[in-house]
C-alpha cells in the first residue's frame, strides 16, 4: 500500500509539473504539498527522490526541491533519443500489429482528435498515448518503456509546441498519416513520417524559444 501511494504520489505531481500546473523553478513546500496530496512527508520525499532522478526536479543543498527549468538542450536531447528510437520501433511493431492492436490505436488517434477543444496537457496526454499505441504492439518493453518516459520528459515541451492553434491542426493532419501507414504496415513510409514528424516539432520548437527568448530581451531593453 505504501508502495502504491508512494507512485501515485509521484505520477500526480509528475503530471502536474508536465502539464504546467507547477511551473518551472517553482520551489516545491512540501509541507504544503503533503497537505495538498493527502500524503505523508516521507512518501512525498521518496517520490520527490524520484522525480529528481526522472529529471523532473531538481534538488538544491538546505534549499529543497524546485521544478526542472526547460531548457533548449534538455529538449534537443529528448528529441533525439526519440529520433533515434521511435521510427524504428513503430516500424517494427506496424509489421506485427494484430488487429487488437490497429484498433487500439484507432481508438488513440480518436481520443486525441476529440481533445481539440479540451485542456493543451490533455492533448498532450492523449498525443503520447497515440505514439505509444504505435510502439507497444513490437513486444520491445524495454524500448517502449524508453519512448514513454521520453513522451513524459518531452509533454511540457509538446505543450509549449501546441499552443499556436494552427499546430494543433497541423498535428492532427499529420497523425491521421502517421494512423494510415501504421494500419497499412507500410514499415518504411512510417518510419520515414514519424522521423520527419519528430523533426518538424523540434525545429519548431527551437524557433519558438528563441523567438520567446528575443521578445523578452527586447521588454528588457525598452525598460
Amino acid at each position: 500500500m505504501t508502495r502504491t501511494l508512494s507512485n501515485r504520489t509521484f505520477e500526480i505531481v509528475r503530471d502536474w509539473i508536465a502539464s504546467g500546473f507547477l511551473p518551472c523553478n517553482a520551489p516545491l513546500i512540501q509541507d504544503e504539498l503533503a497537505t495538498k496530496l493527502g500524503v505523508s512527508r516521507l512518501t512525498l520525499r521518496e517520490s520527490l527522490a524520484r522525480l529528481e532522478q526522472e529529471g523532473f526536479v531538481v534538488g538544491r543543498a538546505n534549499r529543497g526541491y524546485f521544478v526542472q527549468s526547460m531548457s533548449v538542450d534538455q529538449m534537443n536531447e529528448i528529441y533525439a533519443l526519440l529520433l533515434a528510437l521511435e521510427p524504428n520501433a513503430a516500424a517494427h511493431a506496424a509489421g506485427l500489429a494484430t488487429l487488437v492492436d490497429q484498433t487500439a490505436a484507432i481508438e488513440a488517434y480518436h481520443r486525441l482528435e476529440s481533445a481539440v477543444d479540451q485542456d493543451i496537457s490533455i492533448i498532450s496526454i492523449c498525443n503520447r498515448f497515440f505514439h505509444l499505441s504505435m510502439v507497444r504492439p513490437g513486444n520491445r518493453d524495454f524500448t517502449t518503456q524508453l519512448i514513454e518516459r521520453l513522451y513524459t520528459l518531452s509533454a511540457r515541451y509538446v505543450v509549449a509546441y501546441l499552443q499556436p492553434k494552427s499546430r494543433c491542426i497541423q498535428a492532427y493532419k499529420t497523425h491521421a498519416t502517421l494512423l494510415d501507414a501504421f494500419i497499412s504496415r507500410d514499415q518504411a513510409g512510417l518510419s520515414e513520417l514519424l522521423s520527419d514528424h519528430i523533426r518538424i516539432t523540434l525545429e519548431d520548437l527551437v524557433h519558438q524559444v528563441e523567438l520567446s527568448k528575443r521578445l523578452r530581451q527586447t521588454k528588457r531593453t525598452s525598460w
